[in-house]
């Protein structure tokens, strides 16, 4: 079907609850994209930070193609190939256990069982983590939000109000708009569900006023360790801890929005570690499976442990299909060495963004960017469709900031492809 096929259908059939750039990508390799007319470029996008290891990479093309004549879809009330082992690997890497996680990762794929079940034991002290898996990013923050406030419930403390911060991003639904502490976004949709309050980020003395004023009532913080959609902006680790300290201080957990910046992307398993501290339930999407869509709620047993059949569910969540891309994609990520890659091209990425003319701020950690231009530029937005024209595809979270998330595959000449495009668009 032709590109003017599929923009006329879209257009009539189609919500308009995306403003579409003029191009339809047809093909993918690597860090490259393809449009209908044959055209390539550099993605610095991955999707919004789906296609951790690019596009058509052998490892998960091989584990769909193996997949996909055997089953895609049986449901949660059967057991499921993969989805364990993916669970296993998940709590490896919740108690940043990189060797640990590189011993399962080679066991899983080498199919041998003996090896599988040593290297899934945890270890001497390590906690084990449980996942519910979902669909997306929302539905892993939703699971998240009822885990917590079901947890204070049959702990007795009772309190159901969380924390959330402003310009924070959590999801769509109305549960995680709720807690997306954004009036822009909020505002066509209210009345929206309670018990949130906002707080601003990195400022400890007003999270105190909170805890202060409503104490046992808070039953969980839910932050992002970098608030992705408002710009990449960095939590201080200052701020996580008081967080972490102040929550539990009332019975309540600290829940890890890790639907953007986890799964390596920040050269750490999580994000969150990169801050030296530990929350208590993390929400995935994203990159967790390359493209085929996936949420995870991840939560210590101790936690996750009050969820009992018919608390939560989901029809696709965790599908056979999934759980096989998840698999894979992740047993790359751990066997590839890709939080040292993102580390290094990360820091690459940002020391060449910061060179660039009006570039005023450059923010973020690994392979998660973002820089901030000044007046002189107009608006990013305008910015970004130059690029596109340039043969670069990157993205604008607003008026005067541009986000780069590209595969972790991403090596230092590929950011040097993209500041050519970006020095001449700029």
């Amino acid at each position: 079907m032709s590109y003017e096929m599929e923009q006329a259908l879209d257009a009539a059939y189609v919500m308009p609850t995306f403003g579409r750039s003029p191009v339809e990508f047809v093909h993918g390799d690597g860090m490259r994209l393809t449009d209908s007319e044959g055209r390539e470029y550099l993605d610095f996008l991955a999707g919004i930070g789906v296609c951790s290891l690019g596009h058509g990479h052998p490892a998960l093309m091989q584990a769909l193609e193996a997949q996909v004549p055997k089953l895609l879809h049986v449901s949660n009330y059967f057991y499921v190939e993969h989805r364990g082992a993916v669970a296993a690997l998940l709590s490896k890497l919740a108690n940043n256990d990189v060797a640990g996680a590189y011993r399962l990762a080679q066991a899983i794929r080498t199919g041998d069982e003996a090896k599988l079940a040593a290297a899934a034991k945890p270890a001497a002290g390590e906690e084990v983590w449980q996942t519910f898996f979902a669909n997306s990013g929302a539905e892993a923050n939703e699971c998240s939000m009822k885990l917590a406030r079901l947890y204070a419930k049959r702990a007795g403390n009772g309190g159901n109000t969380i924390v959330c911060l402003r310009g924070g991003f959590h999801g769509r639904t109305l549960e995680t708009l709720a807690a997306t502490m954004q009036d822009r976004l909020q505002d066509s949709f209210r009345p929206l569900p309670g018990g949130f309050v906002a707080c601003t980020p990195n400022d400890v003395d007003e999270l105190r006023q909170i805890f202060g004023a409503l104490g046992s009532e808070i039953c969980a913080v839910m932050i992002e360790p970098i608030q992705g959609e408002s710009g990449v902006h960095p939590l201080d680790a200052v701020f996580v801890q008081a967080a972490a300290d102040l929550v539990h201080g009332v019975g309540g957990v600290l829940i890890s929005d890790e639907v953007q910046a986890g799964v390596f992307r920040c050269g750490a398993p999580f994000a969150i570690q990169l801050t030296g501290v530990e929350a208590d339930i993390m929400s995935l999407a994203k990159g967790i499976a390359g493209g085929v869509p996936m949420g995870a709620c991840v939560a210590r047993a101790e936690i996750a442990g009050v969820f009992r059949p018919g608390d939560h569910g989901t029809t696709f969540g965790g599908s056979c299909l999934a759980v096989a891309a998840a698999e894979a994609v992740l047993c790359e990520l751990v066997l590839g060495g890709y939080a040292e890659r993102a580390r290094e091209v990360g820091a690459y990425l940002a020391e060449r963004l910061a060179t660039l003319p009006h570039v005023t701020e450059v923010r973020g950690a690994g392979l998660m960017r973002g820089c901030d231009l000044d007046e002189a530029v107009g608006d990013a937005h305008d910015v970004v469709a130059r690029a596109l024209e340039a043969g670069a595809v990157i993205n604008a979270t607003g008026a005067h900031t541009l986000r780069f998330l590209p595969p972790l595959i991403c090596t230092n000449d590929d950011v040097d492809a993209l500041v050519r495009v970006l020095e001449g668009v700029l």
